[in-house]
């Protein structure tokens, strides 16, 4: 099989889909792999560190477009990418379909074969290609809202951890899963009152034992969450629901009743926001103001960390790109049921129920 690596378009994004170690995998098993010229110096991965590994270096994106069978990206196809897209190629990048109808319908169109990372779901409800950039973005929230909540990045002018006589920060978390719990383990052991907001059971009791009693949780309701951000210096928004849109937690009147200069950090943006004032911001531009208080929405966070990003994403990818490869897609995702869970197009149909009920289309089975 041709493998296509792309550098990538996405505002400050400095990911690549995958490292030396993976290429070199690739071409063992006799695969050949296309990276595009400076693809990997955002991850401080040199031309020559791919060509070493038996790599072929490629100028343009076209080329890599047009001569590869699967195209390996970390970021969903941005317009200018559209064009590129042909019938029948295999594109593996997180996607995040549910945020934008423009992308589905186009991949759609075109009939181009595509899975999403963050479907690929193992029974238990694993999510092993979101999973560790997951860990990268909630950790850092809790870094970004520390900085925010500095008076001169336009927040209230606290000290996430305070100091003696004072009183450390409130920090509310909107979701207990993979980010949530990131963030609030940093965001407590940086020396915050921290308070995690969940529906399940479990995963509250799991937080609670596991930090035994530092981190608070509280079952998430209309009402609790809306006393909870009363009192809140910063809320990292944390839900998601795999392939379907990031319900609406946080109403705009929930908002008017927090503190002025409190800060707001929706790591679920990707999937639309968990606060309804959400709008996708990039890292260049990463804030606004809503009643007062400070918005950050940008969508590919972890892109500001490439080195830790790139090396963990392609931990979790390799297995599966490997195995595509060597027996196709579809023998693949027989061998794989996790890996089918994140087929999203195929010959013009949609696989994902999510995106089909957000954008009224119809949904084809496996």
């Amino acid at each position: 099989m041709i493998i296509g690596v792309p550098t990538e378009v996405k505002n400050n994004e400095y990911r690549v889909a995958i490292t030396p170690l993976g290429v070199n995998e690739l071409v063992r098993r006799g695969h050949e792999v296309l990276v595009q010229a400076g693809a990997g110096e955002g991850s401080s991965i040199t031309d020559e560190a791919y060509g070493d590994v038996g790599a072929r270096i490629v100028r343009d994106a076209a080329d890599i477009w047009g001569e590869a069978d699967m195209i390996l990206k970390v970021k969903e196809p941005l317009p200018q990418e559209y064009e590129l897209m042909r019938e029948g190629q295999l594109l593996f990048t997180y996607l995040h379909l549910a945020a934008s109808e423009e992308l589905t319908r186009e991949l759609l169109e075109r009939k181009v074969i595509s899975f999403a990372y963050e479907t690929v779901e193992a029974p238990d409800g694993a999510l092993p290609l979101l999973a560790p950039m997951s860990e990268v973005a909630g950790r850092l929230a809790a870094q970004i809202a520390a900085h925010l909540m500095l008076k001169v990045a336009g927040g209230r002018g606290i000290l996430m951890g305070g100091v003696p006589g004072t009183r450390p920060a409130n920090v509310v978390v909107l979701g207990g899963g993979t980010v949530g719990f990131q963030a609030a383990r940093i965001a407590s052991a940086m020396g915050a009152d921290v308070t995690v907001y969940d529906v399940d059971f479990r995963r509250m009791s799991y937080i609670d034992d596991i930090t035994e009693g530092r981190i608070h949780t509280e079952y998430s309701t209309a009402l609790s969450v809306a006393r909870g951000l009363k009192n809140a210096d910063a809320v990292i928004g944390s839900v998601l629901i795999p392939g379907t849109r990031t319900p609406q937690l946080v109403t705009n009147e929930m908002i008017t009743d927090m503190k002025p200069g409190s800060v707001l950090v929706d790591v679920a943006i990707d999937q639309g926001g968990c606060f309804e004032a959400s709008r996708p911001t990039t890292h260049d531009d990463p804030t606004f103001e809503f009643e007062g208080s400070l918005f950050y929405c940008v969508g590919n966070m972890p892109g500001s960390v490439p080195y830790t990003s790139t090396y963990a994403l392609t931990n979790a990818t390799l297995k599966y790109v490997t195995h595509i490869a060597e027996a196709g897609w579809e023998q693949a995702i027989k061998d794989m049921p996790d890996l089918a869970q994140g087929l999203s197009t195929y010959d013009g149909k949609l696989y994902e129920p999510g995106v089909a009920d957000a954008f009224g289309l119809e949904l084809s089975s496996l």
